[in-house]
C-alpha cells in the first residue's frame, strides 16, 4: 500500500495537529461507553416503512425507536433544489464499478462521464485557450478556471433568478481549493535560494508565479445551460455572471467579529474588509440559494516571524492553536517572498507575512491570519456583490457546510467541521427563524440568518448520549478569567474558536470534514477521513471508535482507512441540545481480515472517506481522498442507502477492542459508482434538480486532463449523464432490474 505521506506534497493535504489539550477522545468516550452498552436497539435491517414515502424530508420524533415524522410544512419544499419523485430506491441495481489504477475514469456501465471545465478555461473571449506550455498570464487567470476543483454547486435559474427547481440553465459555482505550482507555472515550482536573507525569505519565489496562485484560487462562477440534445450542458460563453472571487479579492467582514481589533489590518484599520478567500475546500447551499464556501488550509498561505515579544501571551497562543508557530515560512507557496518592487497593488505580497513589525496592527499584517479561516457567503446572481465572510460561524478550517432541513417558524441549523487531527464538530443556530419568503433573497437574507445565532461545539457523551455546548461569550467558562487565553468579548470566542471549544471541553475527533443531512431521517452524517496516529503516538491509543491500527511492511501505520459516523438530534429538532450517536461505516481494504468492520466487499469496499452528499431522494453519495489503498485503486465515488442510528451491532476488533458499527454493507446498500484516474482525489458533488445530471470534481491527477497532444496533467469538473438521457440512478427505481 501507498502511505499517506507519499501524498504531502499537495499543499492542501499537509494535515494540521496543533490541538494541546487533554479533552477526552471520541474514541476513548465510545470504549466506556461500550463498558455500559453491549446491547444496541433496533435491528440490522432496513426496512422500507421506516424510510420511504412521499414527502421529501424526515425527521426523527422524540420517542425511543427515533421513528420518523414529517418536519416540512406550509410549502417550505420550495427550498429543496429538486423536482419530480423524491422517494428512494430500496436497492441500488447498477453494476458496480470494478477497482481501477488507470489513467482514466471508469463510470458504471450505462453512464457516460466527460470532462469539462479544466484548469485555465477562459469564462469570457478575448482571452487565449489554455496552452500546455503555460505562458497564459497571471493576470489572466482572473478570468480562467482555477486549479484543483472541489466542493461546488448547481444554482437553478430561471430568467434572471435562482430559481430552485430549474434545470434548463443555470450557474454551476465551484471552490478551487489551491495549486499544484509545477503544473501552473512555465517555470515549474521555481524557487530562488539566498542563505544570506533573512530566515523567512532565503526561499524566494517569482511575483509572477505567486500572482498567478492567488488567482488560481477562490471560487468560479459559470452559467450552463442545456444542450441541444438534452444530455448535460455546456458553458455559456461571456455569460454576465461567468466571475472569478479568488484571493485577491476584496471580501467583507460580518457579524460579531467585523471592527474588532482582532481583525484591524493596514488594508482596513476599521476591520471591516478583507483581501481574498482562501484554500476554499467543500461547499454548501443556503436555504435561500446563495453559496457556502469554506476557508479550509489557509494555514499555509502564512509566514510568521519572530514576534511573540510584541504580542500578549493569549495572543501568541491563539495563534499557535492554529499551527502559526514562530519563524515559519508556512508551506511551499511561500507568497510572501516576492520582491516588492515587483508588486502591483499595495503589500500585495507583504500582506501573507503575519509578523508583528509595526507598531500597532493597522501598521502591519499581524491580523491578516485573522481574517481567513471562515464560512464565506457569495451571492452568484448578483456579479457586483462583495463576499461575506460570516464570523457568527467560528473561525477554523472548515470542511464543508450543510443545513438541516428547514421549517417555518422555527431556526435554522447549520453543521461544519474543524479538519484537523483532534479537532472538533460544530453547528450554528440562527437567531431569526425561517420564512420561506426569503428564497432569493440573496445576501440580506444571509445577513438575517448569519449574523446572529448561536454557535455551539459538540461532546460525546459515554452513554452514546450527545451534548452541544454553546460557545458563547460568559457562558461556559468563556470570559477573561481562562488562564491560557483570556476572552474578552464574542469576537475573541469566535476568532479562536479552537481554544474556546477547548474550555468547553469538546471532544477532540479525527479529522472531521464532510457533513451532510439525511433527507429520509433527519439524521447527520459525517466523515472522519484517517489517522496515521492511531495506536502509533502515545497521545492516539486504540479505542472503540478507531480501535485499528494497521501493520504494512513491518511498519505500524495507524488507521489508514477512517470511518463515517452519524447523530440523531433529540426529538428531530436540530436546534436541540442534545443527540443521540453512533458509527455508520469503518471503511477498509474488503481483504483487511477482521478489520473489515462493515463486511464491505470488492464492489464495495473504500478508504479515507471525505466528500459526502446527501440527495433530495436521500441516496448518500460518499467519495474518497485516499493515500493508503491506492495500489490496489485510485479514489472512487459510491452510492449507499443508509439506514439510521442504531440499526448495527457491536464487534471485536483483532486488538481485543470493541466497538458499535452500523448494519452490515451489501450490494444492496452500498456499491462504487465511479473510479477516477490515478492520482487523483474525486470531491466536490452536485446533482441538478432534476437528477438527470451529476458533477463531480477531480484534483491532482497523475496523467489526465491534458489538451490533446499535451502533457500537463489538469484539474476539472466531470460531467455524468445517462446514455439515455434518463434519471441517474433510475435501475434502481426499477424493482425488476437484476443487475448485480
Amino acid at each position: 500500500m501507498t502511505s499517506l505521506n507519499d501524498k504531502l506534497e499537495h499543499a492542501h493535504e499537509i494535515v494540521e495537529d496543533s490541538n494541546p489539550t487533554n479533552n477526552i477522545d471520541f474514541q476513548t468516550i465510545i470504549s466506556r461507553r461500550l463498558n455500559r452498552r453491549s446491547i444496541l436497539k433496533g435491528g440490522t435491517g432496513l426496512t422500507a416503512a421506516a424510510f420511504f414515502g412521499a414527502l421529501p424530508l424526515v425527521g426523527c420524533s422524540d420517542d425511543d425507536d427515533n421513528s420518523s415524522s414529517p418536519i416540512v410544512e406550509n410549502g417550505n419544499d420550495a427550498a429543496i433544489p429538486a423536482q419530480g419523485d423524491l422517494t428512494r430506491p430500496e436497492t441500488l441495481n447498477f453494476t458496480a464499478v470494478a477497482h481501477s489504477t488507470a489513467d482514466t475514469m471508469t463510470v458504471a456501465e450505462g453512464y457516460k462521464a466527460e470532462i469539462i471545465l479544466p484548469l485555465g478555461t477562459p469564462l469570457i473571449s478575448g482571452i487565449e485557450d489554455w496552452k500546455d506550455n503555460r505562458e497564459q498570464s497571471a493576470e489572466s487567470f482572473e478570468w480562467r478556471m482555477g486549479d484543483n476543483h472541489d466542493g461546488m454547486w448547481f444554482f437553478g435559474k430561471k430568467g434572471n433568478a435562482y430559481d430552485a427547481k430549474a434545470s434548463e440553465s443555470g450557474l454551476l459555482v465551484m471552490n478551487h481549493e489551491y495549486v499544484n505550482s509545477e503544473e501552473l507555472s512555465p517555470f515549474g515550482y521555481h524557487v530562488i535560494e539566498d542563505a544570506d536573507a533573512a530566515p523567512l525569505f532565503q526561499s524566494r519565489r517569482l511575483a509572477s508565479d505567486v500572482r498567478r496562485e492567488v488567482n488560481c484560487h477562490g471560487v468560479a462562477v459559470v452559467e450552463m445551460k442545456r444542450r441541444a440534445d438534452g444530455k448535460g450542458y455546456e458553458m455559456v460563453p461571456n455569460s454576465k455572471y461567468n466571475r472569478r472571487v479568488t484571493s485577491s479579492t476584496t471580501a467583507q467582514l460580518t457579524g460579531p467579529v467585523a471592527g474588532s481589533d482582532l481583525v484591524k489590518t493596514k488594508f482596513d484599520p476599521t476591520g471591516h474588509q478583507t483581501r481574498g478567500i482562501n484554500n476554499n475546500c467543500g461547499a454548501g447551499l443556503s436555504p435561500w440559494g446563495t453559496y457556502l464556501t469554506t476557508e479550509e488550509n489557509f494555514l499555509g498561505v502564512f509566514a510568521r516571524g519572530q514576534d511573540a515579544s510584541q504580542l500578549s501571551a493569549g495572543q501568541n497562543y491563539g495563534r499557535v492553536r492554529y499551527g502559526a508557530k514562530e519563524n515559519t515560512p508556512g508551506s511551499r507557496y511561500l507568497w510572501h517572498t516576492p520582491d516588492a518592487k515587483d508588486a502591483i497593488i499595495a503589500d500585495e505580497f507583504s500582506r501573507w507575512d503575519m509578523t508583528a513589525v509595526g507598531a500597532n496592527a493597522t501598521e502591519d499584517y499581524r491580523n491578516g491570519f485573522n481574517t481567513f479561516g471562515y464560512i464565506t457567503e457569495i451571492d452568484p446572481f448578483d456579479q457586483n456583490s462583495i463576499s461575506q465572510k460570516r464570523t457568527a460561524l467560528g473561525r477554523f478550517a472548515h470542511e464543508n457546510c450543510a443545513y438541516a432541513p428547514v421549517e417555518q417558524g422555527k431556526p435554522v441549523v447549520f453543521y461544519m467541521g474543524d479538519d484537523a487531527r483532534g479537532e472538533y464538530i460544530y453547528k450554528f443556530v440562527s437567531k431569526a427563524v425561517w420564512s420561506n419568503s426569503d428564497i432569493g433573497g440573496g445576501l440580506k437574507a444571509g445577513d438575517k440568518y448569519l449574523d446572529e445565532g448561536t454557535l455551539y461545539v459538540a461532546i460525546f457523551n459515554e452513554d452514546g448520549s450527545g451534548e452541544w455546548k454553546a460557545m458563547v461569550h460568559g457562558q461556559n467558562g468563556l470570559d477573561a478569567s481562562n488562564s491560557v487565553l483570556p476572552f474578552n468579548g464574542q469576537d475573541e470566542v469566535l476568532v479562536f474558536a479552537r481554544a474556546a471549544g477547548d474550555k468547553v471541553g469538546a471532544t477532540k475527533m479525527d479529522r472531521p470534514e464532510w457533513i451532510s443531512v439525511s433527507p429520509m431521517t433527519g439524521e447527520v452524517y459525517i466523515t472522519l477521513t484517517n489517522n496515521t496516529n492511531r495506536g502509533v503516538r502515545d497521545d492516539q491509543p486504540l479505542s472503540a471508535s478507531n480501535p485499528r491500527s494497521y501493520t504494512v511492511n513491518g511498519k505500524r501505520s495507524g488507521n489508514e482507512n477512517g470511518h463515517i459516523i452519524r447523530w440523531a438530534e433529540k426529538g428531530g429538532d436540530h436546534a436541540a441540545t442534545s443527540f443521540e450517536w453512533d458509527v455508520y461505516l469503518f471503511a477498509a481494504p474488503h481483504d483487511l481480515a477482521v478489520e473489515n468492520l462493515s463486511q464491505l466487499s470488492d464492489s464495495n469496499d473504500l478508504s479515507s472517506p471525505d466528500g459526502l452528499y446527501f440527495d433530495p431522494r436521500g441516496v448518500l453519495w460518499i467519495q474518497t481522498d485516499d493515500g493508503a489503498y491506492t495500489d490496489t485503486t485510485s479514489c472512487m465515488l459510491l452510492a449507499a442507502l443508509p439506514g439510521k442510528v442504531s440499526d448495527g451491532t457491536t464487534v471485536t476488533t483483532s486488538a481485543g477492542q470493541q466497538t458499535r458499527v452500523g448494519m452490515p454493507a451489501s450490494n444492496d446498500n452500498i456499491k462504487r459508482f465511479f473510479v477516477g484516474p490515478k492520482g487523483c482525489e474525486v470531491t466536490g458533488i452536485v446533482l441538478t434538480p432534476d437528477f438527470k445530471t451529476l458533477f463531480i470534481n477531480i484534483q491532482h491527477p497523475d496523467n489526465w486532463g491534458a489538451v490533446a497532444g499535451g502533457s500537463i496533467p489538469r484539474s476539472a469538473t466531470v460531467m455524468i449523464t445517462k446514455e439515455d438521457g434518463g434519471v441517474i440512478l433510475a435501475e434502481s427505481f426499477d424493482t425488476e432490474s437484476s443487475a448485480t
